[in-house]
């Protein structure tokens, strides 16, 4: 089969950064799924692993965590699904990536593609819209509502760096799923009206204080902060804005973090990683899936889209390292999409 891979840490501008190669076709076993790709879609974390974790030996590593495609094979194991579903999923760090013609991923990982959105739309979701998820209702703890349900409820969201790709799709849940009163930050004027647009009630300039254009608001204290990016500039910030007993959660790696300023209010900090299931095996890895189900009902009934920018073309290694590039050098307006290989 096709695929495209890295065997040591190079620049992206390096030919070898990523190559063609032709690997065999693996074998569902277990709960696995054999999936023929159709399309992917290209975060952060695929340059920072080929930049930080070259493969041992200088075998062959595929790259990849966002992917569309159908179920063609399934181990012994299966319960799930059957061959000729439609799929989409993030898929496991450990393991082989999307950035192949065909690829393995455990059943329980993986949500039925929404059927109202193309390959390369549905390909943008899955690993933001993970992230997302379990940061919102598995740290945060935001409470539930059904999607056509109006009330508010007395949580108030703030959503730092909520114009990027994570934040694009919290916002629509956020809307869609909570009662909750949503601040967003955004410095640029096309970004500010792209927060409103997915779901923001009220929009503040990161780029200046935070805490009095948030009191200027007149909402009260907040009980939640999604930390999206910066998190180390305005964690004093954040501390200043909870309410006692509020919640945090960061997805970013901050070089360091006084926690002690934490106490006083008995707030809590919360570390979102989505690979954390399918890396240790959780015994609740199932829910990933069926947060991606959901989701894809949300899409289909309108609550949902999808964030997707542009399209590169195909899967070949040329594109992917154009993909790359523009990824390593913050260019990128919202998700790089490729669809299908090369006959």
């Amino acid at each position: 089969m096709k695929a495209v891979a890295f065997t040591q840490s190079l620049p992206i501008t390096d030919s070898n950064a990523l190559v063609d190669i032709e690997l065999p076709q693996p074998i569902a076993m277990g709960r696995d799924l054999l999936v023929k790709v159709k399309a992917i879609s290209v975060n952060p974390v695929d340059y920072k692993v080929r930049q930080l974790m070259p493969p041992e030996n200088g075998t062959a590593k595929v790259l990849g965590w966002d992917a569309v495609g159908e179920v063609v094979a399934v181990g012994k194991d299966v319960i799930e699904f059957t061959p000729g579903d439609q799929v989409f999923y993030a898929g496991d760090l450990t393991r082989q990536g999307s950035n192949a013609e065909f690829q393995l991923v455990d059943e329980r990982l993986v949500g039925s593609k929404p059927k109202n959105l193309s390959n390369d739309e549905a390909a943008a979701l899955p690993l933001t819209t993970i992230t997302a998820w379990e940061l919102l209702f598995q740290h945060l703890q935001l409470v539930q509502q059904l999607p056509n349900t109006k009330s508010r409820s007395s949580e108030v969201l703030l959503v730092v760096g909520a114009a990027g790709g994570v934040g694009s799709i919290l916002l629509q849940l956020a809307k869609a799923i909570t009662g909750a009163t949503i601040i967003a930050t955004a410095s640029r004027e096309s970004s500010q009206a792209w927060v409103k647009k997915l779901g923001a009630d009220y929009v503040v300039d990161h780029s200046k204080p935070l805490e009095p254009q948030i009191e200027a608001l007149g909402l009260g204290q907040i009980t939640h902060v999604a930390s999206l990016n910066s998190t180390e500039t305005y964690f004093e910030t954040y501390t200043k804005l909870l309410v006692p007993f509020g919640r945090i959660a960061m997805i970013d790696d901050p070089e360091q973090l006084d926690i002690s300023q934490i106490k006083l209010k008995s707030l809590s900090l919360h570390w979102e990683f989505m690979f954390s299931r399918s890396m240790f095996n959780a015994a609740d890895m199932g829910e990933q899936g069926k947060l991606l189900s959901r989701v894809a009902d949300l899409v289909d009934l309108g609550y949902v889209q999808t964030t997707v920018g542009h399209s590169l073309g195909i899967i070949n290694a040329e594109n992917l390292r154009e993909a790359h590039s523009q990824l390593e050098s913050g260019r990128a307006i919202g998700k790089i999409v490729l669809e299908g290989f090369d006959a």
